[in-house]
């Protein structure tokens, strides 16, 4: 039996805060990612892991167990069938917290909290800040070839005559 939460719980109560982590739980399994608070993605991940783990095993008394948590029949299936073999392969860690920006209005701290896949959009969104950090600020001007060239004679011209007064 889960040792009960001291403290503060989510949404007041203890039925309550099992309910808003069932909610999150199916929508993280429905969308692969959700924006929520910091606190609720915390208390949600090792949660979600152990439905994993549980889908992973693919057995009936797991499937049922899953069940008592997520009601929706067609989440269980997906969790059974599509994310618990995609991660048979890994021993835990399955969901990933990347902090946001604070939430506009209370400025709570807010936080996604996505299924690690091989391509992610928190990935996709370093490479994109990688990408704008190494570009130049200002545009360059092009330079023309001719007058380069012109001037690139003249410096060996002065070169050379400096070169025959020293000399």
């Amino acid at each position: 039996m889960p040792q009960p939460t001291k403290g503060p719980r989510l949404g007041g109560s203890p039925a309550h805060q099992r309910l808003i982590l069932a909610n999150l739980a199916t929508s993280l399994f429905t969308h692969g990612k959700i924006t929520t608070t910091e606190a609720k993605a915390k208390r949600l991940r090792p949660y979600a892991e152990r439905l994993i783990t549980k889908a992973k095993r693919n057995d009936l008394h797991n499937r049922r167990e899953i069940q008592k948590v997520i009601r929706d029949k067609d989440v269980v299936h997906r969790l059974l069938a599509e994310i618990g073999p995609l991660f048979a392969s890994r021993d835990g860690g399955y969901p990933r917290i990347t902090k946001t920006m604070p939430r506009k209005g209370d400025n709570a701290p807010m936080a996604v909290i996505e299924l690690i896949t091989s391509e992610t959009v928190t990935t996709e969104a370093d490479r994109a800040r990688r990408v704008a950090s190494s570009k130049p600020t200002a545009p360059e001007k092009p330079v023309k070839s001719e007058p380069a060239k012109e001037s690139a004679s003249a410096d060996e011209a002065t070169v050379a005559s400096a070169e025959k007064d020293g000399s």
